[in-house]
């Protein structure tokens, strides 16, 4: 065998390697992460609207990015706006929610926010209405919502520090647990 003939089969060798290392790694990088599943679907900047059993609103949702886990069904949010409107002649105002996360359940029954929850509205006599705490838990249908951690109520003239919040948004009543409340003369 001449060097020339020793050379191509050197090469081809090194050819055939290459492409079997290549070939390899591309079916290690397509392999989903173990204990991760890789999203069925992906939404960017996006508004939706989600009906209740009797075709009514039940919340809209607008967020940056959402990402639907396929074995769970369960939607992650980033940044999300929820508005949950008042239910028939409750007189509130719609509920604006804000959060660095949400979790939202297969059936969008349960919602829970975490981090820098803030929840806005109106009572009935156009007063606003802030709620402040790390995580809430809402419950469309039900028209409710819990926190077990510290929660801080703001209305004119009233604020209120508390742990383990239960609300009925339909309603516009809160019952905070272990509260502290501070009075402030508004008319001056």
């Amino acid at each position: 065998m001449n060097w020339r003939g020793l050379v191509t089969l050197v090469l081809l060798a090194g050819a055939l390697a290459s492409g079997w290392a290549l070939w390899n790694q591309r079916s290690r990088e397509l392999a989903p992460a173990t204990g991760t599943e890789t999203p069925d679907y992906i939404l960017n900047d996006f508004e939706l609207i989600a009906l209740d059993d009797r075709g009514q609103e039940s919340f809209t949702l607008s967020a940056p990015r959402l990402a639907r886990d396929p074995n769970a069904r369960t939607l992650d949010i980033e940044t999300p706006l929820f508005l949950i409107p008042p239910a028939g002649d409750s007189g509130g105002s719609a509920w604006e929610v804000r959060s660095t996360t949400a979790w939202v359940s297969e059936g969008g029954d349960e919602i829970r926010l975490r981090g820098k929850v803030q929840a806005d509205s109106k009572d009935a006599a156009g007063r606003p209405v802030t709620m402040r705490t790390e995580q809430l838990n809402v419950f469309p249908e039900d028209r409710r919502a819990t926190s077990p951690v510290k929660v801080t109520l703001t209305q004119p003239g009233l604020i209120m520090n508390g742990r383990g919040l239960e609300a009925d948004l339909e309603r516009n009543r809160i019952t905070l647990k272990d509260t502290r409340s501070r009075y402030e003369n508004t008319e001056r």
